[in-house]
């Protein structure tokens, strides 16, 4: 039988056809699975990739490890490192560890001892002298409480601060002394002081140049007075005079006015700003720049009396000189 020759040429096109359409359908499978294994891989490593580390909570330094690390910002040389061993915080004062125990500094020896004294006073000291306000009742009922409890207080534990300046006796502390003039006055201090007590003597004559009330207040000075080995009147703990690590710049005149709490009658907490005798803000300001706290600013007040506490400005943010 005779086939036409167009439908032999329709048959072979629909043959080509045919297999050009299962050629495409395979391509098509094969690209797809080729994309699904990439994808699947992509995610199984995914999977396998490490989840990022979970950010770690900000650390807050308990009050034993400020007052440790202050030590060492505060004496270098001399306390050289704070650790946190034996389950509380200590500092490594020349090769002895004193521990924190509630604020007492105490060799591993004497912990056992830690109720027998009261804390070191690492007290809040404000940048700027705080407005005197009248003492409300409640407040002048705690002011008659501290002032009758004063002797039968227990003493601040001396041990840190015996070792600091190997002061623990009075023949020991005389031998760590020295004769200086400061601001025209002979004053006997500690020899760890003496550079920092010339430094504010430089701060103040500076000041002295172009403050009338800076040379006001050094020509009125009557005497300065350092170290006397004796404790904290009216109280069983040493005084810082003890180690000649504070001074008492007393005036000529005082015009009235009070210098210190003791001696200021029974209603001390009445008496405000104006009534005492206050230095002049630049004196405070290079007392405080070399690490020396001023006692006008305590609830007791004593406003002729500076001691050197570097540690309390670095506790409260204070910024010190870098020239020491």
């Amino acid at each position: 039988m005779h086939i036409p020759q167009n439908i032999n040429v329709k048959r072979h096109l629909i043959a080509v056809g045919l297999i050009l359409a299962a050629g495409i359908v395979f391509a098509r499978g094969m690209a797809l699975t080729h994309t699904e294994t990439h994808i699947f891989c992509h995610e199984e490593k995914l999977a396998e990739a490490p989840l990022p580390p979970e950010e770690e909570a900000e650390h807050v330094p308990t009050r034993a490890e400020q007052v440790t690390r202050a030590l060492v910002e505060a004496y270098p040389r001399r306390v050289l490192k704070a650790e946190y061993r034996n389950g509380d915080w200590a500092v490594l004062l020349r090769d002895r560890w004193f521990y924190f125990a509630g604020g007492r500094l105490l060799p591993e020896e004497l912990l056992y001892r830690a109720d027998s004294y009261r804390p070191i006073a690492f007290y809040n000291y404000p940048r700027e002298l705080p407005p005197w306000t009248p003492p409300t009742p409640e407040q002048i009922s705690r002011f008659t409480d501290i002032t009758a409890a004063r002797a039968a207080q227990l003493p601040r534990a001396p041990h840190f601060f015996d070792a600091l300046y190997r002061a623990h006796t009075r023949e020991e502390a005389y031998s760590r002394v020295k004769t200086m003039r400061f601001l025209g006055n002979q004053v006997t201090v500690h020899h760890a002081i003496m550079e920092d007590l010339t430094l504010v003597e430089y701060r103040i004559r500076a000041a002295a140049r172009t403050d009338q009330s800076v040379r006001t207040w050094i020509a009125n000075i009557d005497r300065v007075y350092g170290w006397n080995w004796r404790n904290i009147g009216a109280t069983q703990s040493r005084s810082f005079h003890a180690y000649g690590v504070a001074i008492d710049i007393m005036p000529r005149a005082l015009g009235g006015r009070a210098v210190y709490w003791r001696w200021a009658g029974p209603e001390w907490w009445n008496i405000p700003h104006e009534r005492r005798h206050h230095p002049p803000l630049a004196v405070i300001e290079a007392f405080e720049t070399q690490g020396f706290v001023w006692g006008g600013k305590w609830t007791l007040f004593d406003t002729i009396h500076f001691e050197f506490r570097p540690e309390v400005m670095i506790l409260n943010g204070i910024e010190l000189s870098t020239l020491r």
